[in-house]
């Protein structure tokens, strides 16, 4: 697989199929945090130029791998990928739900400004990942930590039914082999569409190495 090919907007579109309205959506998160970047530096600079395909499709693709899924937590959701974007894409769905959770007040804050602009179904949570008493189908991250520290976070979730799915670097394999020394779960590793280095990681039944 070869890294994907530099996408603009009718790209995007083109290769997922998805309506104007949501483009639109995802045409203004774009604008809002271009703006919002250059004052709290939300995700590298450099990648801006790259956001339909380094952001936008990284994290739509995960809705290839649970397309019947309406709840998703976003756990350390920062600029807002993939849960924003997850939202934008799940708006008008019946019972369709996604929630923010960052411990950064001021990420919380622009990620309720695009919420409330675009009216998403999501839920914008300010506290610690592992505190929050949510019950979601899916629990998803990208760039939080490692994966035997983002099982730790993702745990109470897991217990509550959840499974994972995390968009994970080159390195998912050798972070899986670590967090086995300290945990149980069943894993599957598929290949990135938005990078030839990433990896999808889904994760089940997790439990703890007693």
């Amino acid at each position: 697989m070869t890294e994907a090919a530099f996408l603009d907007a009718a790209g995007f579109q083109a290769r997922t199929g998805v309506s104007d309205a949501v483009l639109a959506d995802l045409e203004i998160f774009r604008q809002r945090l271009e703006t919002a970047n250059a004052q709290m530096n939300l995700v590298g600079p450099a990648s801006l130029p790259d956001y339909w395909n380094r952001h936008v499709l990284d994290s739509a693709q995960l809705l290839d791998h649970a397309p019947d899924a309406l709840t998703w937590a976003d756990l350390g959701a920062g600029a807002g990928f993939p849960g924003l974007v997850l939202s934008i894409l799940l708006k008008g769905r019946p019972g369709a739900h996604v929630w923010l959770i960052d411990s950064l007040n001021k990420r919380c804050r622009f990620l309720q400004s695009v919420v409330d602009e675009l009216a998403l179904p999501a839920t914008v949570i300010w506290g610690r990942a592992e505190d929050q008493d949510v019950t979601v189908q899916i629990v998803t991250a990208r760039a939080v930590a490692a994966m035997t520290v983002l099982l730790a976070y993702a745990q109470p979730y897991f217990d509550r039914g959840a499974k994972g799915l995390f968009l994970k670097g080159e390195k998912a394999e050798s972070e899986l082999t670590e967090a086995r020394k300290s945990w149980r779960f069943e894993a599957e590793v598929r290949p990135s569409l938005s990078d030839a280095r990433g990896r999808i990681v889904s994760i089940g039944s997790l439990q703890r190495v007693r």
